[in-house]
């Protein structure tokens, strides 16, 4: 069972920045695409973005693109997701996900992931 920990949520006010982090257990992180997913609440959760197992590729939803990076340092087993230019919209539970499947990445498809945390909460203020 692969476990992973997010952290790093927070109240930040419009336009502000923040930067997640997400834990995981075990020893193949560096095996494992990972990815961020966000959930406001009365919404479905939805794909954030994504990052291939060495890095080389990211994914980025369009309501995002340009304004959050998404990273990873496998001797860490950690991934972040850097947040600027936050605004209202951007306030959700935010969840890291790991899928350790080894066949073609999809990093927007949710049944991709196999693990997830249990979410860490960012709220911006307008």
């Amino acid at each position: 069972q692969v476990q992973l920990v997010e952290s790093g949520g927070g109240l930040v006010q419009a336009g502000g920045s923040l930067r997640l982090s997400c834990a995981a257990s075990g020893r193949s992180f560096s095996t494992y695409n990972m990815g961020w997913f966000r959930q406001a609440p009365g919404k479905e959760r939805e794909f954030v973005s994504g990052i291939s197992r060495s890095g080389g590729n990211t994914y980025y939803a369009d309501s995002v693109k340009g304004r959050f990076t998404i990273s990873r340092d496998n001797a860490k087993n950690t991934v972040y997701l850097q947040m600027y230019s936050l605004e209202p919209e951007d306030s959700a539970v935010y969840y890291c996900a790991a899928d350790p499947r080894g066949s073609r990445y999809y990093a927007d498809r949710q049944s991709n992931y196999n693990y997830w945390g249990q979410g860490t909460q960012v709220t911006v203020s307008s």
